[in-house]
């Protein structure tokens, strides 16, 4: 630690203290820091500071800010001053009282905490006090507008959220790539880990899938963000994105499968589905592959089948419905659909390998997925929109597979066997086209324009297609534009129409929904 006289610090170190710093292994962190085991992490060492208002942060990653160290002791009480190394990636933090420094160091012994997904170690400093230099203007601003509004003032922008994780025990969750359906419960499981959950709302905005949790402690809510976000739910796919909510409290009116308070076991279920039974959901938690099993740490991916049963809040039972990959489509408008569309639309989802309209049912149609997961996908994408003026119906179906005709039985066209189709989306793994799945949505993406195709052609094109084109917007390379629709039903007539549409040159426009609006 000899660059450290650099640093004004009001109080002479011993030198045992500096050494104690700078040896790595000294083992005097109370704390294990994971890399040693057996017996070492666990005792506490003669040479341990006694309890100080001072803590010594170690480990912080180096883009770490004065403002993310504040936020770890926030939520204890008051932080009056401190001082960051930055070429040592270590702080020191001063407390308003020991206690609220005692507090802070047993709570972090038991849950590690964590800047910017980066577990860091927190013991007491030799130090009773800090004495920085008053000349650090930046760190005196922060500390002041923090103790303005612990005083009642408003925050700086600098300081905002390091105060929203002391004030607030609720998070908004935002998830990306949603490539499999993500539930009320395999949110309680990965955030229970940190604390006890206590009421749950999900609602999609902006065609995203979002969630408000509530925690009964905020500086658990605060833990569960600094660990989870920017995590993967599932291998590659389903990213947290978690922040503050300006809420403190949730009001939640109804039992189910879009919200739930778990401390009213009594509330109706209102219009929602039931959700999934508990005893299931624990069943799940136990699986080894489990993420939901073994939180803190990185988001372990559950194994597919498991992933997507648990996620849409059905369980594939060994030879139940549901573990297959055929879906059941009904109340389809039996003048207007064929094959064709069906085969368009689910494949926005999944790659579709047979579809089949009932010969004695027009109105019904199975539809085999390439796998359980896609038909999970499509059925929590497509179940209740409207295609052809009809709100469709869609289910997991018993059968396992889709027959084909027996051979020279005309069926009128109603089987199609789509399996060497080249128009699947997902046939490349890793493809950019499962991180761009999105419900259906007004907002239509086209790619793969002709150069000299314009804004007005295209507009022509899509309102040929039924529909009025509300707003339009090119990329700036003009190979792809958003497109809007003035309802979502028009939007999926357009897309049953014209993705794969011919634009001339052997140039076939691609056409999903989007996330965004114009």
């Amino acid at each position: 630690m000899d660059g450290i006289s650099d640093v004004a610090v009001g109080v002479k170190r011993g030198s045992d203290e500096l050494s104690m710093y700078s040896t790595p292994n000294s083992g005097v962190s109370s704390i294990s820091d994971g890399a040693s085991n057996g017996s070492d992490s666990k005792k506490l060492r003669v040479e341990e500071a006694p309890p100080s208002r001072v803590l010594h942060i170690r480990k912080l990653p180096n883009e770490a800010s004065e403002t993310e160290v504040i936020a770890l002791g926030l939520p204890f009480g008051k932080v009056t001053n401190i001082l960051t190394l930055k070429g040592k990636n270590q702080a020191f933090l001063e407390m308003g009282t020991e206690e609220a420094a005692i507090t802070m160091v047993n709570y972090y012994t038991t849950v590690n905490p964590h800047i910017r997904n980066v577990p860091v170690f927190i013991q007491y400093s030799n130090h009773k006090e800090l004495k920085t230099d008053a000349g650090n203007q930046r760190t005196q601003a922060v500390l002041q507008a923090v103790s303005a509004v612990q005083s009642g003032g408003s925050p700086s922008s600098d300081v905002q959220e390091a105060l929203a994780a002391a004030s607030s025990p609720v998070l908004r969750i935002i998830i990306d790539n949603m490539f499999y359906p993500v539930t009320l419960d395999v949110l309680q499981q990965i955030f229970s880990k940190f604390g006890t959950v206590m009421k749950i709302i999900t609602f999609t905005k902006n065609n995203q899938f979002q969630a408000l949790l509530q925690f009964s402690d905020p500086v658990n809510a605060q833990q569960a963000k600094l660990a989870l976000d920017g995590q993967n739910i599932y291998n590659s796919c389903c990213t947290l994105r978690i922040d503050f909510s300006k809420l403190v409290n949730l009001n939640v009116k109804y039992n189910n499968d879009k919200s739930r308070d778990y401390t009213r076991p009594e509330l109706p279920a209102g219009d929602g589905q039931p959700s999934l039974d508990s005893t299931v959901a624990a069943a799940f938690s136990k699986d080894s592959n489990s993420l939901l099993g073994k939180i803190p740490g990185a988001l372990n991916p559950l194994s597919a089948a498991a992933a997507a049963a648990a996620a849409a809040g059905r369980v594939a039972l060994a030879g139940q419905a549901g573990s297959s990959g055929v879906l059941l489509v009904s109340n389809l408008n039996e003048e207007m659909v064929a094959p064709q569309s069906l085969f368009t639309l689910f494949g926005v989802y999944g790659d579709v390998q047979r579809v089949k309209i009932l010969y004695n049912k027009k109105d019904s149609a199975l539809i085999q997925m390439s796998d359980a997961n896609q038909a999970q996908l499509a059925m929590s994408h497509v179940n209740g929109q409207k295609m052809y003026g009809k709100i469709i119906r869609v289910t997991l179906s018993k059968h396992q597979t889709v027959a084909l005709p027996r051979d020279g039985l005309d069926d009128q066209g109603l089987t199609k066997d789509f399996a060497n189709s080249p128009l699947h989306r997902f046939k490349k793994p890793g493809s950019k086209n499962f991180q761009n799945i999105f419900p259906p949505s007004a907002t239509l993406h086209l790619s793969n324009v002709p150069q000299d195709v314009t804004e007005e052609d295209l507009r022509l094109l899509f309102s040929n297609a039924g529909g009025t084109v509300k707003a339009f917007k090119f990329f700036q390379d003009r190979k792809m534009a958003l497109l809007q629709m003035s309802t979502v039903e028009e939007a999926i007539q357009a897309l049953i129409d014209l993705h794969n549409y011919n634009m001339g040159g052997n140039q076939h426009l691609r056409v999903s929904f989007s996330k965004s609006t114009i």
